[in-house]
């Protein structure tokens, strides 16, 4: 497939949607009263009332991700009154990759527990590979389309705002259900960067700001975002708001330049809102634990209650290796606290393109800190899982205690390993009610039961 080929696939689609087309948004519709078959969707999913999704959603404390031109995906819903969401990000690079091997890491992502992808591609054939993500992701799909027109220049002071405009439209055409718009990267911010450690460390936040320099002009997000909001609602995309600002050091986390910032999106929010388009914002990169809480706070503040989407956060800047663990750590905070989707970070971060495996670590991490946070804000059933499987620990229950784990096939490994290691075959048939780390003599749930 070419990424001609992608294009000329939609153009039949895209001629039946004129630009004067009626509002078909969730948001326009629930703040219209009405319940979509996507709410009801999502109402079951979360066991929770039809009309208590369409208030959250109408009152933008919710999206509702549902691109009309990507019907693969099922309806989900990202807002902190629902269950915390994992995000994670594949696409090729100029360095490597496939469109075959990031349909694998699509695979990898959803049969972990991922609830939305993002296709981060900035290799060659960046419409087709999107192309080919869309039609086999169950899942919503998320881009950032400033990847895709800097592909077309040599340099961020080539791009050309009406052919943005263009790629994120055929992006919405082909059925990218949420876009990451770096529209809060302002001229008058950039004297805030100098101060900093580490500058800025997003890729689309770094092109806009060359871009402006350049150019002595605002950035044409920010002065096109009208234009924006006109594509965004004749396909229901929802804007991501980017924070091109984030911090990528400790050192700069909620300096100026981030909250300064911050208090753009929620302004943007409020200008998307009265077109009846659905936003979340997106959050900090690296901040220590005793930053996080400020963060959750301004954002619930400036932006009206709109989805926290955040990249961790890390809370150190030493994890390499780990960086998810780093990542989950931030991610479970920041999720207690009320932000409404994570997006993972993988071993790789820092370090290079994730491969398969580096995918499945960083989900499993992030899906781990996103339970965590669910079971810290009580939802109802969030603690199920974990209640199930103390009864399946107390009664030795092997099968079931790998079954309700979050990698089910690496926690029986590590159990049949010990049991190899002891010259026995891997657990099959009645167990043993024991485990090789206390072994039989010193198993506390053995004693336990013989205490009168």
């Amino acid at each position: 497939m070419t990424s001609q080929g992608a294009t000329r696939s939609t153009d039949a689609i895209a001629a039946a949607i004129p630009s004067n087309a009626p509002n078909i948004t969730q948001l326009h519709r629930a703040r219209g009263g009405e319940i979509t078959p996507q709410m009801r969707a999502v109402a079951q999913a979360e066991a929770v009332a039809p009309e208590f999704v369409r208030a959250e959603v109408a009152a933008g404390r919710a999206i509702l991700t549902a691109n009309i031109h990507h019907p693969e995906a099922a309806p989900l819903i990202i807002g902190s009154a629902f269950r915390v969401k994992i995000n994670a990000n594949i696409g090729s690079s100029p360095e490597g990759s496939s469109i075959e091997e990031e349909l694998r890491k699509l695979h990898v992502a959803v049969h972990w527990g991922a609830d939305t992808v993002m296709d981060l591609s900035t290799g060659p054939d960046i419409a087709a590979t999107r192309e080919a993500i869309l039609r086999h992701a169950t899942v919503p799909v998320g881009t950032v389309p400033i990847y895709e027109a800097m592909s077309e220049v040599e340099a961020p002071e080539d791009l050309r705002p009406d052919r943005v405009l263009e790629i994120i439209e055929a992006q919405a055409r082909q059925g990218v259900d949420y876009m990451t718009i770096h529209a809060g990267v302002l001229r008058e911010f950039l004297p805030l960067v100098r101060r900093r450690q580490a500058g800025i460390v997003s890729r689309g936040g770094a092109i806009l700001a060359k871009w402006s320099a350049a150019h002595g002009r605002e950035n044409f997000l920010y002065e096109r975002f009208d234009d924006l909001c006109d594509i965004f609602a004749r396909y229901d995309v929802a804007f991501s708001l980017g924070d091109g600002l984030r911090p990528g050091c400790l050192a700069d986390a909620n300096d100026a330049a981030q909250f300064a910032e911050l208090e753009t999106l929620g302004q943007l929010t409020r200008r998307a809102w009265k077109r009846d388009i659905q936003v979340m914002v997106e959050g900090p990169g690296h901040v220590p634990m005793d930053k996080i809480a400020e963060n959750m706070t301004r954002q619930r503040e400036v932006c009206g209650g709109a989805p926290f989407y955040t990249l961790g956060p890390l809370v150190t800047d030493c994890g390499a290796g780990y960086d998810h663990i780093a990542s989950a750590i931030g991610g479970a905070m920041i999720g207690w606290l009320g932000a409404s989707m994570l997006c993972y970070v993988t071993p790789a971060e820092h370090l290079g393109l994730p491969d398969e495996a580096a995918v499945r670590e960083g989900v499993v991490a992030h899906k781990i800190a996103a339970h965590a946070a669910d079971v810290a804000r009580g939802l109802p059933g969030a603690r199920d899982r974990d209640d199930a499987m103390t009864r399946a620990r107390m009664e030795f229950d092997w099968a079931r205690q790998f079954e309700l784990s979050f990698d089910p096939e690496k926690a029986r490994a590590l159990h049949d390993q010990a049991r190899r290691a002891r010259g026995l075959a891997p657990c099959e048939g009645k167990p043993e009610e024991f485990c090789s780390m206390c072994g039989e003599k010193f198993c506390a749930l053995r004693t336990t039961r013989t205490i009168p």
